[in-house]
């Protein structure tokens, strides 16, 4: 049994000897070729770059303006908005704009404040925006904000005409007996 170890041992040995002998370092001293005066005095070429390859920068703006259908890009525009409202409205100038509106005594003073409020508000969000659709699209929700402040029936503006009133369709509404029961149509 010792002695098929051993055999087993021997062979083993002999063949990594082969192996083993090409993890010898190269000697201390190698002898390379001096390069000429001319190859010493003119610097490598550089690789050039091609002129038609954009910035990595204009290649990120590029993919981040890519279309990717109509919900998606509302979904972009959406969360763009999302970010700057949290951007800004953690500033304390804005914070303060709104308490002081909401501390109004009259409502003419609090719609005024208010107004004073969004202006502040969506402007500092138009400065971030990152994009003009983006910027569009506040000025619409800025809009949409400052005329819910408007009362034009309580304080209307000279030369300009009353906004039609919506009437009521009672028509369209069947009629109910005094007993409860749908009468006609």
């Amino acid at each position: 049994m010792k002695l098929l170890a051993a055999c087993a041992t021997a062979v083993f040995a002999l063949a990594l000897a082969p192996l083993l002998g090409a993890q010898v370092a190269a000697p201390p001293s190698v002898d390379l070729p001096e390069p000429s005066p001319a190859e010493r005095a003119a610097p490598p070429p550089l690789p050039s770059i091609a002129p038609d390859v954009p910035e990595l920068s204009q290649l990120d703006e590029a993919f981040k303006r890519t279309s990717i259908g109509k919900a998606g890009d509302e979904f972009r525009q959406r969360v763009e908005i999302r970010r700057l409202q949290n951007r800004v409205g953690n500033d304390e100038d804005i914070i303060a704009a709104k308490r002081l509106a909401e501390a109004a005594t009259t409502d003419l003073q609090k719609r005024e404040r208010l107004r004073e409020y969004y202006d502040l508000y969506y402007g500092r969000m138009r400065q971030f925006a990152s994009s003009e659709e983006t910027r569009k699209a506040l000025d619409e929700l800025k809009a949409t904000h400052v005329n819910l402040l408007a009362q034009p029936r309580v304080r209307p503006i000279a030369g300009q005409p009353l906004p039609p009133v919506a009437k009521k369709d009672k028509s369209a509404k069947p009629k109910k007996s005094r007993f409860g029961r749908t009468t006609g149509q």
